[in-house]
């Protein structure tokens, strides 16, 4: 009867594993979205692998003419998630800041943009506002 303690231990699945691990509800969904994350990023990989080589005529898979720009959108866009971005090359972008925008940059469109397109900032700092319409008063005879 040495069997009961084996019966009792289940097996655990992928989720029962994350929860194991993670206490916090949070923490799970976090743990979850970065595999749903990592699926997409391997997919995408792959299919803009496939777009760009050819396969060999023995394994009798037709050759797919695809445009990879969503793909390739999808697959950068992933990997922006991670913090990974694509670095410009030393031409692109202007100036010598490779491909980033400086300070001086930031502030000339904005000064731009303020002559073009005057506009006025409001800043609150007490709360709660309460915004609300009313009509026009309502003129009552007596009769």
């Amino acid at each position: 009867m040495e069997k009961k303690p084996e019966e009792q231990t289940k097996k655990k699945g992928f989720l029962g594993r994350i929860k194991e691990a993670a206490s916090d509800k949070q923490e799970q969904l976090e743990i979850l979205s970065t595999f749903v994350r990592l699926g997409i990023l391997v997919w995408s990989g792959g299919i803009l692998t496939l777009a760009y080589i050819q396969l060999p005529p023995a394994l009798g898979i037709p050759e797919q003419k695809l445009d990879p720009t969503f793909i390739a959108s999808v697959f950068t866009g992933v990997l922006a998630t991670f913090g990974v971005q694509a670095a410009k090359k030393a031409g692109e972008g202007g100036g010598g800041t490779g491909g980033g925008i400086s300070k001086e940059d930031v502030e000339r469109l904005i000064e731009a943009a303020s002559r073009t397109a005057p506009s006025q900032t409001i800043r609150l700092e007490q709360a709660p506002i309460l915004i609300k319409t009313e009509g026009p008063p309502v003129k009552t005879t007596l009769g």
